[in-house]
């Protein structure tokens, strides 16, 4: 089939993420001597820099690593809760829903620490080799994408009223970034270059990196952190509000190591992040799917991953979080799926239907029950876009969703990151950095970069896996995959894009599994350049919280016959640009052979593969 680019083959080393230069930073590591988790922590500290809109150093990441002669983990970067952010609090100040902006949404950061003790425990560099690619860019400049100059005209009137620290970085000049022009962040910069010098004098390597953790949790990066989140701020409430998180939230938190949640499909064995995330959500899709699969890309293919998506996105909605009293062997388990599966209808459903694991009874936020979302009617409350700094809701935050995802129309206006790596040794890596916008929150005056805002994904109700509780993370959408074939890592991939993210996954993973092999290899560009699609039938996870029951929104590129036959079953299908959904990166390794492969995506002009 015809694709946009070649999948990149070699024996080398393989990169691709979501900007060309986190993944040429990457590659330079590799060429330098390093294995694939020191290449990855440089294309994350890059990633920081060149997609502020999408992510940065006080946000989150999962990350699963895959180490050539190891098991696969899970090293999760989600912060969690501070002490002080309890329901009574919000409650208390007049909220139903966690705010999708400023302080109140912030939890304890997570993303630097995740590099950092990736980098301790299975990487090879020192912190002053992986982090020059970061300070070079930030100190000396870059030429930023179209989308964050847009993204920074989006919200100028709250940076130069209210944000006045995101003003001086973001609007230099009083403008926002123009592509073709140089823009630099010299106070992360500086940020970074005082951590090192800091650092430098604490030992050897792993030292080095401990004090740096050690810098972030009690020097002069917490104490600016504590500062920011205690300054009143305006957000999408409409009122200033000041954070929860403290210097003891920061000092008693770190990343930790964990077992990935599992599912074999067809000699397959994919891995994502626990229930605390959306990843189960692609198992959960994986084991509802007929034995015998309709043909790729036909209408009746596209109907069973969408109404199965929704059955998995339901019980998401009801079992999945930090506190959820369900296991993992209960939701994947054949005779609940096949219990589940036979709700699929020739026609689309319009319901919110979780269901009852190992017999338990289902519970959903009141938020939701009162907005009828669990009924079957057409229910509009929210669209995917983007929270933006502003006031409430139809007074200048957009009519949003907390992160980027997909605008209105269908289009893909932005969202999140993602990388993926594979060295000649084999190791392997696949990490999505989100959070810490900076459209969502100000930057810290002091650091160059904002605080994150993961709690919105939290309810406000007591006893949900995922009510807002000091100590527990907000179930997040970040959602890496590795993928072992006949129990040998193979494949490891992600997309950014929220509650889009394991939609477009499952497309991609059946699409590399069901095509079989091109020239030799996995046909990685091609199932990343397949006609995608994505449905909004099940509550967003961010701020507002809304849902479209029956919408798919689809690129052009689908054959008018599927988008007419799934007409007439009922889904409202939304035919948006041709080139609008997804934004996949994919590496993956050919243990028989050696032969490492590569791919990314085209929409949005800014992923690339490197390798050779």
């Amino acid at each position: 089939m015809f694709t946009t680019r070649p999948t990149l083959q070699g024996t080398f080393g393989m990169v691709s993420s979501t900007h060309w230069l986190a993944s040429q930073s990457a590659m330079a590591v590799l060429e330098d001597g390093g294995n694939a988790f020191d290449a990855a922590v440089a294309a994350g500290f890059v990633l920081h820099v060149v997609e502020p809109h999408l992510n940065g150093p006080a946000g989150e990441v999962p990350i699963l690593l895959a180490p050539a002669d190891g098991e696969v983990k899970v090293l999760c970067g989600q912060g969690v809760a501070p002490a002080g952010a309890t329901i009574e609090h919000y409650k208390g100040l007049g909220l139903d829903l966690v705010p999708g902006t400023g302080p109140l949404a912030a939890a304890v950061p997570g993303a630097f620490d995740a590099w950092m003790l990736l980098l301790r425990d299975y990487g090879s560099k020192p912190l002053a080799d992986v982090l020059k690619y970061a300070i070079g860019y930030a100190e000396h400049g870059h030429a930023p994408v179209e989308r964050v100059g847009e993204t920074v005209a989006t919200v100028r009137a709250q940076f130069e009223t209210e944000w006045r620290s995101s003003a001086a970085i973001y609007l230099p000049d009083g403008r926002p970034p123009r592509p073709g022009e140089l823009f630099r962040n010299p106070v992360l910069a500086a940020t970074w270059k005082r951590l090192v010098t800091e650092a430098a004098g604490a030992g050897d390597r792993v030292a080095q990196i401990e004090r740096a953790r050690e810098i972030w949790r009690s020097g002069f990066i917490a104490q600016a952190l504590v500062r920011q989140a205690q300054q009143p701020t305006m957000d999408t409430s409409g009122e200033h509000h000041t954070g929860t998180l403290t210097a003891a939230d920061l000092a008693d938190w770190s990343a930790t190591y964990e077992a990935p949640a599992v599912h074999d499909w067809q000699g397959w064995t994919v891995c994502k992040p626990g229930l605390w995330s959306q990843g189960p959500a692609l198992l959960q899709q994986l084991a509802l799917l007929p034995t015998q699969l309709p043909t790729l890309g036909s209408a009746e293919y596209t109907h069973v991953l969408i109404e199965g998506c929704k059955l998995a996105m339901a019980d998401r909605e009801a079992w999945y979080g930090d506190a959820a009293d369900v296991s993992l062997e209960d939701l994947l388990a054949p005779a609940y799926n096949e219990q589940r599966r036979s709700l699929i209808g020739p026609e689309a459903s319009y319901a919110l239907r979780p269901g009852s694991p190992g017999g338990r009874t289902p519970r959903l936020s009141r938020h939701l029950r009162e907005a009828g979302v669990a009924s079957s009617g057409h229910n509009l409350l929210g669209a995917g876009e983007p929270t933006v700094a502003g006031g409430p809701l139809g007074h200048g935050s957009g009519t949003g969703s907390g992160e980027p995802t997909v605008a209105q129309d269908g289009a893909t206006v932005g969202d999140t990151c993602h990388l993926d790596v594979v060295d000649r040794w084999g190791n392997m890596i696949a990490a999505t950095p989100s959070g810490g916008w900076l459209q969502s929150n100000p930057v810290v005056p002091e650091l160059g970069f904002p605080l994150g805002t993961r709690l919105q994904m939290a309810w406000l109700d007591r006893g949900l896996p995922n009510s807002l509780t000091p100590g527990r993370r907000p179930r997040t959408t970040l959602s890496p995959t590795v993928a072992l074939r006949d129990g040998v890592p193979t494949l490891a991939f992600g997309t950014p894009g929220g509650d889009q993210q394991d939609q477009w996954q499952l497309h991609f993973f059946l699409a590399v599994a069901l095509r079989g092999e091109v020239r030799g290899g996995l046909d990685l560009q091609g199932a990343v350049d397949a006609p995608n699609w994505h449905n909004e039938s099940f509550p967003s996870s961010f701020f507002p919280r809304g849902m479209r029951p029956g919408l798919v929104a689809a690129e052009s590129r689908m054959k008018p016959e599927v988008v007419e036959e799934l007409r007439r079953r009922g889904h409202d299908v939304l035919v948006g640009e041709p080139w609008s959904e997804g934004r996949l990166c994919a590496v993956a390794r050919d243990v028989r052979t050696g032969v490492l492969s590569a791919a990314a995506n085209p929409r949005g002009m800014q992923g690339y593969a490197v390798g050779r």
